[in-house]
């Protein structure tokens, strides 16, 4: 009987790290869930106002967007894996210090820590996991990136959900003395712990082994990940894929001093990131609890709500895992743009019918709510079986070997900028323009989405990093 495949005979040892490698997706998740249910004790504890709160809120964002933006340069230097261990440090810091914080200053400090974590993890795991896998299943395993995150923002939800059940509330007393959305911050201490201690264990991306100039280290890694034979012929492909002079990764190589202007790849790079912001999705996971209870939903009852958004949003994801290295990159996104186009819509109409009850509360009629509910939720399944795995399996492997890093570090700034920038204006857009503006805004540019991908976008699907051009 033929032996297997080399690649495939190490399956499951890419497998392995892959998912070593996506636990920094579910700290992405949770880190980015958890203050979900946590807005009504910030507001409580530190007196803020909406602007104020928004701040709090958002403030993890912008270090998103120096984590990510410094993660790639750094990662050039220093590794992949050297950067997934500082981000595991800097998650276990942040979730401590954020729980502790009596201050709003000092609140925003430890968020912006675990901003730098997230931003680092977000385009470092993916990043790692496209240089170990094979093409014929790099989609499968970079897609199970979004179901780490997903799974991290609904364990997120049901932590949130369950503590505070167990105290009534998010603002009471829990255990020894504090307050129940502090423990909501330090559950994280326990997986971010373990993706520390399990990075130990993983193998540097050999890729970036092969950039450094150490072969023989990487000439050991590929041998294990696909064999003696093709081990040494994807040295070999990698090397002769770098620049002509084999100099180190730089951000100037994202120029091309031929034509004299930014690869048309960079821009494309910035496009995927930033639409995937502007749609809207993090106001659900952001603001899932404040938004339901802003339309006559109890705490509790949004809490659930936001429980059940993530159960589907998995199976979402688990709907991309299937489809991605069959029907391609493409047009699973241009399918979600046009999905989230027409739920986005539909919710926008939804929300125009509210009306303000006696305590200044919005009300919808229950046929509005019912609209609302379902037009919310399945708009996160189209994003969650398009944009939300996609994006990332495109950054991470659409980039040739010189420029990966660069390019990831600046598509992984601009995701982030215009993360903070929908997350920290929903609250204003709440109090001045209302909801179905708001959604009216995330409707328009799902559907300017499908324009760019259907002319912009080019398909990855099957392709060796090494045969990907700037």
């Amino acid at each position: 009987m033929a032996s297997p495949p080399p690649a495939e005979g190490n399956k499951s040892f890419i497998i392995l790290i892959s998912c070593i490698a996506t636990i920094g997706g579910f700290l992405f998740g949770f880190d980015s869930g958890v203050i979900n249910g946590t807005v009504d004790g910030l507001q409580t504890a530190f007196n803020s106002d909406s602007v104020g709160t928004g701040f709090s809120v958002a403030s993890m964002l912008l270090g998103c967007a120096v984590g990510a933006a410094a993660a790639g340069r750094l990662a050039d230097r220093f590794g992949r894996r050297a950067l997934l261990i500082a981000a595991a440090v800097c998650f276990i810091v942040s979730a401590w210090g954020s729980g502790i914080a009596g201050a709003s200053a000092e609140f925003v400090a430890y968020r912006i820590i675990g901003g730098l974590a997230v931003g680092a993890a977000s385009v470092m795991a993916p990043a790692y996991i496209s240089e170990v896998a094979h093409a014929r299943y790099r989609g499968r395993l970079a897609t199970v990136q979004q179901v780490a995150i997903i799974s991290g923002l609904t364990a997120a939800f049901v932590s949130n959900y369950v503590l505070a059940e167990t105290s009534g509330s998010a603002l009471n007393e829990l255990w020894w003395g504090y307050q129940t959305w502090r423990w909501m911050f330090w559950i994280e201490l326990f997986p971010a712990t373990t993706f520390l201690l399990a990075l130990l264990f993983i193998p540097e991306s050999p890729r970036f082994l092969v950039v450094s100039g150490k072969k023989d280290v990487a000439r050991a890694v590929l041998v294990k990940l696909y064999g003696e034979h093709e081990g040494v012929a994807k040295l070999d492909e990698i090397d002769a894929s770098l620049a002509s002079d084999h100099h180190r990764p730089r951000l100037s190589d994202l120029y091309d001093k031929n034509r004299r202007r930014l690869r048309p790849i960079v821009w494309v790079g910035i496009g995927l990131a930033t639409f995937q912001q502007l749609v809207g999705i993090n106001i659900i996971f952001y603001y899932g609890a404040v938004l339901w209870q802003a339309v006559g939903f109890s705490e509790s009852d949004s809490l659930l709500i936001n429980v059940v958004s993530g159960a589907l949003s998995i199976g979402a994801c688990l709907i991309a895992i299937a489809l991605v290295d069959r029907l391609g990159r493409k047009p699973l996104l241009w399918i979600g743009s046009l999905g989230m186009t027409v739920t986005l819509g539909l919710a926008a109409v939804a929300f125009s019918t509210a009306s303000l009850d006696a305590s200044g509360q919005l009300t919808l009629t229950d046929s509005m709510g019912l609209l609302a509910l379902v037009a919310a939720n399945v708009y996160v399944m189209f994003f969650n079986m398009s944009w939300g795995p996609i994006m990332w399996v495109m950054l991470g492997e659409m980039f040739p070997n010189q420029i990966r890093g660069s390019g990831l570090a600046v598509a992984g700034f601009f995701q982030w900028i215009s993360n903070f920038a929908i997350t920290m204006t929903f609250p204003i857009m709440l109090t001045s323009v209302g909801l179905a503006a708001a959604y009216g805004f995330y409707a328009l540019c799902a559907a300017i989405s499908v324009v760019f991908v259907l002319t912009l976008v080019h398909e990855t699907k099957g392709r060796e990093l090494e045969e990907m051009e700037g």
